[in-house]
């Protein structure tokens, strides 16, 4: 009679065994949850394979699994590819053509790839020279007196607008986002 416990750990490396048979693209595709993330990851990430150079002309998939296997096999190659590319982004940091966010969000997709690959890298060591992306936005909260100069433009419906994200401080963006069923009556 089998106990819980082995039963248990017989279940565990039945799993792992699955993982570790799974392909690249699957593993790195299964840990992203959000649909928006996995869509600018695999932007992101594709953008590092083109760099790389790798399968051009194949599907993504077939793309992540070459890409995967050499990994795997030589990951002082990774390493120098990853090494390389952020220092291209670094370049164009310096150059204002991205911003330092860019460069960090660019770099969030390869790591996950090499995580869920059990691919073991530095990445303190290669993301030490990085420029810092600035945390916070550059905006300030309006003035009254420009509150009150927008208020006067003669398009009546500029008013409950500018009052609403004045005072909720929402921002121009939210707008896409709010629903009637978001907003609840004074009581």
């Amino acid at each position: 009679m089998v106990s819980v416990v082995e039963e248990g750990q017989q279940q565990q490396h039945h799993y792992l065994q699955q993982l570790e048979s799974s392909s690249p693209y699957s593993l790195f595709v299964l840990a992203i949850r959000s649909p928006q993330t996995k869509e600018k990851y695999l932007q992101r990430f594709g953008y590092f394979l083109d760099f790389v150079k790798i399968g051009i002309g194949r599907s993504f998939e077939e793309r992540c699994n070459i890409l995967g296997e050499l990994a795997k096999n030589d990951p002082k190659w990774i390493t120098n590819c990853i090494f390389n590319y952020l220092q291209l982004l670094k370049n164009r940091v310096e150059a204002k053509e991205i911003k330092a966010s860019t460069l960090r969000n660019n770099i969030k997709p390869i790591k996950l790839f090499c995580e869920q690959m059990d691919i073991e890298l530095t990445w303190k060591r290669l993301t030490r020279g990085m420029p810092k992306e600035r945390k916070y936005a550059s905006d300030r909260a309006p003035k009254l007196e420009e509150i009150i100069r927008i208020t006067q433009y003669p398009d009546r419906r500029i008013k409950p607008i500018i009052y609403t994200m004045v005072s909720s401080g929402i921002h121009i963006g939210a707008w896409d986002y709010l629903r009637w069923k978001d907003i609840f009556p004074k009581r």
